[in-house]
This record gives structure tokens, sequence and C-alpha cells, in this order.
């Protein structure tokens, strides 16, 4: 059984990218820490909203890396010296990754009551017309 790919469809040409995109983001993983949500603010602008209770701002990096948005977010065990009896809020680190389309911008980071909202705005695309002149061979 052989792979379907994009380059399978003779009419789809120049999308390679796309099914690599496609890819790293299937890679990017499925696990559910920090929950997120992504909102559409305006026809051009989305704002990512991840709920990181417990971390300050210096331990968050925001960081763009080949067209991705990857935000970290590193705890520091403050634990020493601490006796717990039950310990259900865990000092973990996480990373999530979302894959920016090409004219994605990301704006600012916004902290504020344990929520990290991060702005993207998307440029408008222009309508392009070309002629193509044909000559004789």
């Amino acid at each position: 059984m052989s792979k379907l790919t994009l380059g399978s469809y003779p009419h789809l040409l120049g999308f390679e990218q796309l099914e690599r995109l496609l890819e790293r983001s299937a890679k990017a993983g499925n696990e559910g820490y920090p929950p997120y949500n992504i909102e559409q603010t305006s026809d051009f602008s989305y704002r990512i909203t991840l709920a990181v209770a417990g971390f300050a701002e210096q331990d968050l990096s925001i960081t763009i890396e080949d067209r991705q948005l990857v935000i970290r977010g590193r705890q520091r065990d403050d634990s020493e010296g601490r006796i717990f009896l039950h310990r259900g809020i865990a000092a973990r680190q996480f990373q999530r990754m979302f894959v920016l389309a090409d004219g994605v911008e990301v704006g600012e980071a916004i902290m504020e009551n344990g929520l990290l909202h991060v702005d993207l705005t998307r440029a408008v695309p222009e309508t392009v017309v070309q002629t193509i002149i044909i000559r004789k061979g």
C-alpha cells in the first residue's frame, strides 16, 4: 500500500511545503497540558490563550522557530524544606507548538490572571492578475 501525497495530484503544483507543515503539526502531539484556546478576534487576527496558572512571566518563553510559534514553560521547584500532605499541583514543564502560515505575524503577549494571551495578525493578501505573453517558437 503506497502513501498518498499531495505530489500524487498533478494539478497541485508546489504544495510540498504544505505537506511538510501537516506532518510537522501532527508530530506536535496531542498533549493536553496546558489547555489552550484559539479565537478569531477579527477577520485578520487571532488570539491564542494558554492556562498557565502558577507560572510567572520569567518562567515562560515565546519563540518563533522555522515558522512555528513555540511556547515553553519551566517552573522552578521551590518545595525544598516543605512537607506536602498532598501534592496535586506539580511544578512541571511544557512546550506547545503552533505552525504559522506565511504572512502570519506574532504580535504582543500578555499575562493576565494566570492566562497567557498571544496575539497574531495575518496580512491581507493582494489580488494579483498577471498576463503571460505567448511567444512564437
